[in-house]
């Protein structure tokens, strides 16, 4: 017989799914710098690679995680009806994509540098938001990644004043020269380590 105020016995947690296979994804899913494949790509903004490595503890790949990126335009504008200078946001930048990691745990987008722009925290540094999907993740981790260029917005930037000084730089991307005739910059997420190595991940 169980009481009714009996402790319940604990269950396993779930990890997020179900994963995706491959043919879920379209080429240029990781492209937002065009509404669709037969788009024209925008022409506003410098166009930029933004990849890295997703891996976990001790140093392995993270195989088979889905990234998703969401952005402003090159004006620090989206294309949302929650900004009220939607009207002059770049019709032509998509703002949101979906990349995926390889064997080796890595992956890449293509887009444009990002605006700068003033939301309910202030006035925040260009950035772009990464949020990702994992096996043994048990819930959506999001992050947000800045730039090197703008090192003085970075500095008043308020989401990155709450993290401690020493972990400010693991937020900004590190430049990697020309991939596909465009600036490089490099992202790698640690998923889980040392307090000051792994990636500073925000609430969803």
């Amino acid at each position: 017989m169980t009481l009714p105020n009996a402790p319940l016995v604990p269950t396993g947690w779930q990890t997020i799914g179900p994963f995706f296979p491959r043919t879920f994804f379209q080429e240029a899913d990781n492209d937002l710098t065009r509404l669709a494949l037969d788009a024209a790509p925008t022409t506003r903004g410098e166009t930029v690679i933004l990849f890295g490595q997703v891996l976990q503890e001790g140093g392995g790949a993270c195989v088979n995680a889905v990234l998703e990126a969401w952005q402003a335009d090159a004006g620090g504008r989206f294309r949302h009806p929650a900004d009220p200078e939607a009207s002059l946001a770049d019709p032509a930048f998509m703002g949101w994509g979906r990349a995926w990691t390889d064997a080796e745990g890595r992956y890449a987008f293509r887009t444009i540098l990002p605006g700068g722009y003033r939301d309910a925290t202030g006035t925040r540094a260009p950035h772009i938001n990464l949020g990702l999907l994992a096996s043994g993740v048990m819930r959506r981790l999001v992050t947000t990644v800045f730039f090197p260029d703008f090192a003085a917005a970075n500095g008043a930037d308020p989401v990155l004043g709450v993290l401690p000084a020493a972990l400010r730089p693991k937020l900004v991307a590190v430049p990697e020269g020309q991939r596909d005739n465009c600036r490089a910059f490099r992202f790698d997420l640690l998923l889980r380590g040392e307090a000051d190595e792994e990636t500073p991940f925000f609430l969803d």
